[in-house]
C-alpha cells in the first residue's frame, strides 16, 4: 500500500498548521480600508469644493440681492444673457486675455532659463535656490503695494529711471497698455521663481546619458538644450501652462491693490474677471450674477484646460508616429 503526496504523514516533530480563515470583520475590513484613507480628503472636496460650486450654479439661476439673501426670484438663465449684453463683462474676458498673455508667456520663459542655469553647478547654488523661491513667499498685498509705488506716475523710480535715459513719463495706472504690463509684472516677480524650481526638478529627472550622448555626437549646449532638454521637459511645460493658465484666469489681488479699486481703473482698462465678479456681487450687491460670472469663468478654465490637453496630445501622438 502507497501513499500519495497529498496523504503523506507530516514529518516527526513537524505538524502542519491549521488553515485559519480571517474573520468577517477582518476580512471587510480589508476591502473597505483603502475607502476609508480617502474619505477624510472626499469628505472635505464635498464640503468645501463640490457643494459650493453646486450651491453657486443654483443661485446663478436667481435674482438674489445681498442685503436680502433669503429673497430668491426665479431668472432662469437671465443672468447669462445679461452678462452677454454688458460691454464691461467683455472687456473684463479681454482683459483677463492680455493680461495672461503678458504675464504668462514671460514668466515661464524666464523660469526655463533660469531653471537651466541652476542646473548647472554654480557656486552657492543651495542659496539660489532658496532665494528665487522669495517673491512667491511674499504675500499679494505686499508685493503690490511695493510695485504701485514702483509705478507711480508722479514720483515712481520707473519713471524717474525712464527720465534718466531721456525717455517721457508713463501713466501707468490710467494708460490701458501701461496699466496692463505694470499688473502682469507683479504676477511674473512673483511666479517666476516658483515655475523655476519646478522645471530644475524636471530637469533633473532626465537622464545624465542622454546628454552624454548627445556631446559625443558633437551637439553644443543650445543643442542639448533644445533637443534632450526641452522633449524631456514636455509633460511639466504642459503642467505649468495650465496652472498658470487657471491662475491668470482667477487673477484678483493684484490688479485689486495695484490702486486700491474694484473697477479696475478709470476706464476699467485693467478690470479682470475677479474684479468684475466682486464688483457685481460686493459693490453692486448683485449675487445672482456675481455667481453667474463665476460659472462662466470655471467654464473659462475648463475649456482652457481641455485646449491645452488636447495640443499637448495630438503633438505627442504626431512624435510617436515619426
Amino acid at each position: 500500500m502507497t501513499l500519495t503526496a497529498s496523504q503523506a504523514p507530516a514529518p516527526p516533530g513537524r505538524t502542519a498548521p491549521p488553515r485559519r480563515r480571517g474573520s468577517a470583520p477582518r476580512r471587510a475590513w480589508r476591502t473597505f480600508s483603502p475607502y476609508a484613507y480617502l474619505a477624510p480628503f472626499f469628505t472635505l472636496f464635498a464640503a468645501f469644493g463640490l457643494f459650493p460650486l453646486i450651491y453657486t450654479a443654483y443661485v446663478s439661476l436667481y435674482r438674489v440681492e445681498l442685503q436680502t439673501p433669503g429673497d430668491m426670484q426665479w431668472r432662469g438663465f437671465g443672468n447669462y444673457t445679461a452678462l452677454l449684453g454688458d460691454e464691461y463683462f467683455w472687456l473684463a474676458l479681454r482683459n483677463t486675455f492680455t493680461i495672461g498673455v503678458l504675464s504668462t508667456v514671460p514668466q515661464l520663459v524666464m523660469a526655463l532659463g533660469l531653471a537651466h542655469l541652476l542646473n548647472y553647478r554654480l557656486r552657492g547654488r543651495t542659496f539660489l535656490r532658496t532665494a528665487i523661491l522669495l517673491p512667491y513667499a511674499t504675500s499679494v498685498a505686499a508685493a503690490t503695494l511695493v510695485f504701485a509705488q514702483l509705478f507711480g506716475s508722479d514720483f515712481g523710480l520707473v519713471n524717474y529711471v525712464l527720465g534718466t535715459v531721456g525717455l517721457a513719463p508713463v501713466d501707468w495706472q490710467n494708460d490701458t497698455v501701461a496699466s496692463q504690463i505694470a499688473v502682469s509684472s507683479i504676477v511674473i516677480w512673483r511666479w517666476t521663481g516658483y515655475n523655476a524650481l519646478i522645471y530644475l526638478a524636471g530637469m533633473q529627472s532626465i537622464p545624465n546619458e542622454l546628454y552624454e550622448a548627445a556631446a559625443m555626437d558633437g551637439a553644443s549646449r543650445w543643442r542639448q538644450f533644445f533637443h534632450v532638454t526641452l522633449p524631456g521637459l514636455r509633460p511639466t511645460i504642459v503642467f505649468t501652462v495650465v496652472v498658470s493658465t487657471i491662475g491668470a484666469t482667477q487673477l484678483f489681488g493684484e490688479p485689486l491693490l495695484l490702486e486700491g479699486q474694484i473697477s479696475g481703473g478709470i476706464s476699467h482698462q485693467y478690470q479682470t474677471l475677479g474684479l468684475y465678479m466682486y464688483e457685481q456681487g460686493w459693490g453692486f450687491f448683485h449675487l445672482g450674477r456675481a455667481a453667474a460670472i463665476a460659472w462662466v469663468m470655471f467654464l473659462l478654465i475648463v475649456v482652457l484646460v481641455g485646449v491645452n490637453a488636447l495640443i499637448a496630445r495630438r503633438r505627442s501622438r504626431k512624435e510617436a508616429g515619426r
